[in-house]
């Protein structure tokens, strides 16, 4: 009987605590209205964008090819792969993004990356959940791609991290973003051309000997932001292979969708 009142007495104290969270949050809304996460608009909701920036987000869905993840314009047949894919096979087994990189989705991007908006990380976070279930499934450790240490002194957090840990967290995997490392600066990827990523990248990452255990034999979630060329995530494949992982996937936010596809 004791017992039981117990049980009571924590279930009432549980459901007064849910109802001050939910009464705060009200105040909150009341006193700072939600804003669309790209534009700024109001929205009904936080973490939502409004129904002009929504219409304008172009979500990656099926058809797309089962390796980079390129969407089609019609479907193929079960497990069809892109002529790039063919042409150019990626070290990583599976690429998935949430959308293509366009207006709306680099803005989001942008905010996380250069203007220190970090509450859009669990947002976008979410997003890549459901875009990459299957891949987060599967995967034994998350981790991210990681920034040489001057740059991350420089701009003081990863956004990448920032997504790996969220995903982690959400799919009840470890999160190892020490595991891999850059082990030398390299300039910004933005403004090369797809041969020039290739070199700027060749060699920047390695398993540390203290990161080995975390990925010795797993299949591992390698996050990302954006996917332009793909040089950045196959040069940190290439390095988690050799480090002793079994497998790599990549999920992004956001990748770059060439030639009308």
């Amino acid at each position: 009987m004791e017992q039981d009142i117990s049980i009571a007495r924590r279930k009432g104290v549980a459901g007064l605590s849910g109802l001050a969270r939910s009464g705060l949050r009200g105040l909150v809304d009341l006193a700072l209205p939600p804003d669309c996460l790209s534009c700024g608009g109001m929205v009904s909701g936080r973490g939502a964008l409004c129904p002009s920036c929504w219409s304008k987000l172009r979500l990656i869905e099926r058809p797309y090819c089962e390796r980079l993840g390129i969407p089609f314009a019609y479907d193929l047949g079960e497990g069809a792969l892109s002529a790039e894919a063919i042409a150019d096979e990626p070290p990583f087994h599976r690429c998935r993004a949430v959308a293509a990189f366009d207006d709306i989705s680099r803005a989001l991007v942008h905010g996380l990356k250069y203007r220190d908006r970090l509450e859009l990380a669990a947002f976008m976070a979410a997003w890549m959940q459901r875009a990459g279930r299957e891949l987060l499934d599967n995967a034994d450790v998350v981790l991210p791609v990681p920034m040489h240490w001057r740059r991350l002194w420089w701009r003081r957090f990863n956004q990448s991290a920032l997504l790996a840990g969220a995903l982690a967290k959400a799919g009840g995997k470890p999160h190892a973003p020490a595991a891999l490392g850059r082990i030398r600066p390299t300039r910004q990827q933005v403004g090369l051309t797809g041969s020039e990523r290739d070199r700027n990248v060749r060699g920047a990452f390695r398993v540390p000997e203290a990161g080995k255990a975390a990925i010795l034999g797993r299949k591992v979630l390698l996050v990302d932001d954006v996917y332009t060329t793909g040089a950045t995530v196959k040069a940190a494949t290439r390095a988690l292979l050799r480090g002793g992982a079994a497998s790599v996937d990549v999920l992004v936010f956001a990748r770059v969708v060439r030639n009308g596809v």
